[in-house]
């Protein structure tokens, strides 16, 4: 998956970037690298089992601890729940 394409799956599921990091598994930053553009030196690739979860996430799996403020299709921005 290219970062770009990373990015627009993030959008289509409506996470920001926070969240995907959290439902990745990762750090904030390290979803900011996978999503940089290849020539940039803090790029990073996305690993198999990334891409793999990712994809079980685009064709419709939720885990019990999915963020329920997800807006598919829009860029979202974190919202803390109170």
């Amino acid at each position: 998956m290219s970062p770009t394409d990373i990015q627009k799956a993030r959008v289509q599921l409506g996470l920001s970037v926070a969240d995907m990091a959290r439902m990745l598994g990762h750090s904030d930053l390290h979803q900011r690298r996978l999503e940089s553009d290849p020539d940039i030196e803090m790029h990073r690739r996305a690993r198999p089992t990334t891409v793999r979860l990712l994809r079980a996430y685009l064709d419709g799996y939720r885990p019990a601890d999915w963020p329920e403020y997800s807006r598919p299709g829009q860029a979202a921005k974190r919202i803390d729940a109170e």
